[in-house]
C-alpha cells in the first residue's frame, strides 16, 4: 500500500469511526491466510511463508488430493506442529478444502473426514473447521444434497460440541438459507463461515447478511477479492470491520485470493496483510 491508499484507508477507518465508535477501539483479531492461498493446499513450509508476510496464523488443509489422510497422520502432525513453532506463527484454522472434489453430500469417504477434523483441530488447538461446498459439493438447487449433510452433520455435531469445536459451513447459500439448514442440524457446533468474496459474487448484501447472522452463527471470516489486493476490489473492507464490530465478531480474520493477475504470492501478500492491519488493527 502506498501513502495515498494508506492516507485514503485511514481517513475511511477514521470518518467511519465517527459513525461507529466500536471502529476505534483496540483490535479484537488475530490474522491469518489460508495455505492454499499463500502456496499450496497441505504444504508445511506455509509457516515460513506466514512469517515473512507477517500473519499472526495459517488456516492449514486437513489434507490434499495427493494424500487424503495427510493431517490425520501423527507424525504428519507433530512435523506440523514443529514447523509452526519454528516460525514462531499459529494454527489459524483448519479447512477440508479436498470437500469440493470428493463431496460431502455424496461420497462416504468424506464422513471419517469430518469425524477425524475435530480430533485434528483439537490436537493443533483450532476451534473452527471450514467445510467446503463449491463445485461438485455445491449445495444450491439441491434438497437431496442439502438433507444428507444435515443428517451426516446431525451424526458428528455431538461428538463436536463435547470437542468444542465448530464445524463451518461455507457455500454459495444466502443467508436465510445457511440458517435454515443450520437450524435443520439444531447444534451450536454448525455455523457459517462467512466469506465476504462469495458472497458479493452471489449477489448478497454482505453487510445485511452479517447483520443477519452475528456472531450466533458466523464462526469464521474470509476477506478475500477475487483478482484484486485487498482494498482493491469490490468489497468495501472499512465498512466489513463496522459490521464486524457491530455483531461483536472476535475470531480470526483468515485472507484468502488477493492476488492480481501475473503478481507474486509474497508480494501481494505482504501488501494485503498491511491493510488488514490498517483497517482491522
Amino acid at each position: 500500500m502506498n501513502r495515498r491508499d494508506a492516507l485514503r484507508y485511514s481517513l475511511g477507518l477514521g470518518v467511519a469511526a465517527l459513525a461507529c465508535p466500536a471502529l476505534a477501539t483496540t483490535s479484537r483479531f488475530n490474522i491469518g491466510a489460508c495455505d492454499w492461498s499463500i502456496g499450496s493446499a497441505g504444504a508445511i513450509d506455509a509457516f515460513a511463508v506466514a512469517r515473512q508476510i507477517g500473519l499472526d496464523g495459517v488456516q492449514v488443509s486437513l489434507n490434499t488430493v495427493a494424500d487424503h489422510d495427510h493431517l490425520r497422520k501423527p507424525e504428519v502432525l507433530q512435523a506440523y506442529k514443529e514447523a509452526a513453532r519454528q516460525a514462531g506463527v499459529g494454527f489459524g484454522g483448519l479447512a477440508i478444502g479436498l470437500l469440493n472434489t470428493i463431496p460431502y453430500k455424496s461420497d462416504p469417504r468424506t464422513d471419517a473426514w469430518v469425524q477425524d477434523s475435530i480430533d485434528v483441530a483439537r490436537a493443533l488447538g483450532v476451534k473452527n473447521v471450514l467445510l467446503a461446498f463449491f463445485s461438485n459439493n455445491d449445495l444450491r438447487n439441491d434438497k437431496k444434497g442439502q438433507q444428507v449433510v444435515i443428517d451426516k452433520l446431525k451424526a458428528v455435531a455431538p461428538k463436536a460440541e463435547k470437542a468444542g469445536v465448530t464445524l463451518g459451513i461455507e457455500s454459495w447459500l444466502s443467508a436465510p438459507d445457511h440458517r435454515a439448514l443450520i437450524d435443520a442440524v439444531g447444534s451450536p457446533a454448525v455455523k457459517v463461515y462467512y466469506d465476504v468474496c462469495n458472497a458479493t459474487v452471489e449477489g448478497y448484501d454482505i453487510f445485511r447478511e452479517m447483520r443477519e447472522l452475528g456472531t450466533d452463527l458466523i464462526c469464521e471470516v474470509h476477506l478475500k477479492e477475487n483478482g484484486f489486493l485487498l482494498g482493491k476490489g469490490k468489497i468495501d473492507l472499512v465498512k466489513v470491520r463496522q459490521t464486524l464490530d457491530e455483531i461483536g465478531y472476535t475470531g480470526w480474520l483468515q485472507i484468502e485470493g488477493a492476488i492480481p493477475k501475473g503478481q507474486p504470492i509474497l508480494a501481494s501478500y505482504i501488501e494485503n496483510n498491511r491493510t488488514v492491519r490498517i483497517l482491522f488493527g
